[in-house]
C-alpha cells in the first residue's frame, strides 16, 4: 500500500497525462478510445495498469457478493472511472464511490474526456475497512 504522499503524486501524474491526452485527442471520441490512450500513456510512464479489471464486491463481514469492472486499476491502489460525456453528474460520482466502498479501495479518480475542458475529480474513502 502506498502512503498518502505517494498516492497524491500518482494522482498528479495521472492528471498531467490525462490533460496531455485530452489536448491531443480533444473531446468527441468513445470512452474506450480514451481508456486505451490513457492506459498506453500511463504504461509508457512506467505504471502498472490493468484495464477492465474485475474487483470483488464484499459484504461487511468479508463475504464476496460479486464483481464489478474498473475501467483502470493503477498500481494496485487506485481506481479510475472514465467518462466521455458533456459533464460529470451525481450518478457518475455515486458509481465511483460505490466501487470504492464495495472493493474497500481507498482512492479513486473520476475523469471525463467528453467535455471541451478535461474534468478530473479525486475521491478518498478513509473508512473502507
Amino acid at each position: 500500500m502506498k502512503d498518502q504522499t505517494e498516492i497524491f503524486r500518482l494522482c498528479d501524474l495521472i492528471r498531467e497525462i490525462s490533460f496531455s491526452l485530452h489536448q491531443y485527442l480533444r473531446h468527441g471520441h468513445l470512452e474506450r478510445v480514451y481508456e486505451n490512450g490513457l492506459a498506453h500513456r500511463l504504461r509508457k510512464a512506467g505504471l502498472k495498469i490493468e484495464q477492465q479489471h474485475p474487483l470483488q464486491v464484499v459484504d461487511e463481514d468479508g463475504t464476496i457478493l460479486g464483481d464489478f469492472i474498473a475501467d483502470l486499476y493503477v498500481e494496485n491502489c487506485l481506481i479510475i472511472e472514465l467518462k466521455a460525456c458533456k459533464a460529470i453528474i451525481s450518478d457518475h460520482t455515486a458509481q465511483l464511490l460505490g466501487y470504492l466502498r464495495a472493493s474497500r479501495i481507498e482512492h479513486g479518480l473520476l475523469i471525463n474526456f467528453g467535455a471541451s475542458k478535461l474534468e478530473v475529480k479525486k475521491y478518498v474513502l478513509s473508512n473502507c475497512s
